[in-house]
């Protein structure tokens, strides 16, 4: 399967903008799609995930309620809908595709990783 995300770019603080990651090469409907992002000189860090069949979705704490995660099966992709941006949002981010107990929804080494795209919040 290959991953493809963009949408990523500059915004200012209190800003929004929406990232997309197609997948392709395998159905991306049965499995758990996630984004996580990374800053220069630390981990990939947790960001949201979904469920396959879209009905349960997990969040980290920094990015409740400002961030939503969703689905489009049939187009075989995943956004993240970011609003009320800050700048410690800034980072690089990637989508991840995998299938992950619910225990390690959480743990990047639960997904297959493509490409990230970056976002830049200026405060």
């Amino acid at each position: 399967v290959q991953l493809q995300a963009f949408g990523g770019g500059l915004v200012q603080a209190g800003g929004s903008l929406r990232l997309s990651c197609a997948a392709s090469g395998r159905p991306a409907s049965r499995y758990t799609m996630a984004w996580f992002r990374q800053t220069p000189g630390k981990e990939r860090e947790f960001v949201a995930a979904i469920r396959s069949s879209g009905g349960y979705t997990y969040y980290a704490d920094s990015v409740k309620g400002r961030f939503a995660i969703s689905r489009e099966n049939a187009k075989n992709t995943v956004y993240l809908q970011m609003n009320s941006l800050q700048a410690e949002d800034t980072a690089v981010y990637y989508c991840g595709i995998g299938n992950p107990i619910l225990s390690s929804t959480r743990d990047s080494q639960s997904y297959y990783w493509g490409q990230g795209t970056e976002v830049t919040v200026s405060s």
